[in-house]
């Protein structure tokens, strides 16, 4: 089984959009318009876009979750932020529910900036308890682009924390839109996102406290595998433990757009902490003029590496998933047969 940790709806219907749209111009103010999205209109986005790749490409379950950029946590406030997340968390369940074979759902969290993480928990709880969602995604910094936060290792964070470990959920580290003209959002933000989270791991003792969390970084690890030398000299210099002791508990996707940088990451980290995934469709759509194939077709670039074992494959493409996110197992069990 080919298991992809790392998809959005991007392709949802535009009445999505344009409620958001509403919704945002109506902040502070009660807004009750209602979302109407048919089955038919979810089947024919699924099935004509992420659904079609993944049977073209060669894999079997997605990890589907709301568009990362679309999360947006500045806009409004803590009530606008609970209902967006509800909203979208509610269409997730619908595509799985509609293709449970295909997708798993993932949540995204309503975060908003200056709020407690601990506003996250019952969302968190009943997207994994009611709907069987396996993880969440975590904006590590919900002013989007401004880090005006504390760092991921901050006790700020701990209630969520405690609920992601009782639930035995990962968190996906990924930032949202960047509403900051100095960072690009796909290009900039979201591998400085990546590259931030890291380096708070490092000088932090997060996982002294949380021994069996699990994060995921995307992306690669933005910066993280090409410059490993550098983070194992800066926790040197600073005192802190090796870094290889953070792959107890941090994982990297293969979202990386080009062979030579997929082959880095598992030569850097090694097999047992690389998970596949591909963000099909997501931020970089295109064929490559080199190779005319698409970009984010990430089975390729895994295939393609020459030294790789058939036992380490088998973890990048399924066992990592498996180990990193357990409530998989139970959920793909269930389904029909």
């Amino acid at each position: 089984m080919i298991i992809d940790v790392h998809g959005h709806y991007t392709t949802a219907p535009p009445q999505l959009a344009e409620w958001r749209r509403r919704q945002i111009a109506s902040a502070g103010t009660p807004f009750t318009d209602k979302l109407s999205i048919s089955d038919d209109e979810i089947r024919h986005t699924v099935g004509d876009g992420q659904l079609r790749l993944q049977k073209e490409r060669g894999t079997d379950v997605t990890f589907f979750s709301p568009t990362a950029g679309g999360m947006a946590h500045h806009y409004g406030d803590e009530t606008t932020s609970q209902q967006w997340t509800r909203t979208v968390n509610d269409l997730i369940h619908r595509v799985c529910t509609l293709f449970p074979g295909n997708f798993v759902g993932v949540c995204q969290l309503p975060q908003s900036p200056g709020v407690s993480p601990a506003n996250c928990v019952q969302e968190l709880e009943r997207c994994v308890e009611e709907y069987g969602f396996v993880g969440c995604n975590l904006n590590p910094d919900p002013s989007d682009g401004y880090w005006t936060g504390p760092p991921l290792t901050d006790r700020f964070w701990y209630p969520l924390y405690e609920k992601m470990v009782e639930l035995e959920v990962p968190a996906m580290i990924h930032v949202s839109m960047s509403c900051n003209p100095n960072f690009h959002g796909t290009g900039a933000h979201y591998l400085n996102g990546d590259t931030s989270a890291f380096m708070q791991l490092v000088l932090g003792d997060l996982f002294r406290d949380f021994p069996t969390l699990k994060f995921v970084i995307p992306h690669g690890g933005g910066a993280v595998p090409y410059h490993w030398g550098r983070y194992r000299g800066i926790a040197q210099d600073a005192h802190r433990p090796p870094i290889d002791e953070l792959l107890n508990n941090v994982f990297f996707d293969t979202c990386v757009y080009h062979y030579a940088g997929v082959r880095l990451l598992v030569e850097v980290v090694g097999a047992d902490n690389v998970i596949f995934a591909s963000e099909m469709i997501g931020a970089v759509r295109g064929v490559d003029s080199r190779t005319g194939h698409y970009f984010d077709d990430t089975k390729r670039y895994v295939d393609a590496i020459p030294d790789l074992s058939e036992t380490e494959q088998a973890k990048i493409y399924e066992g990592n998933a498996r180990r990193v996110y357990p409530r998989l197992s139970r959920v793909l069990a269930a389904l029909p047969r």
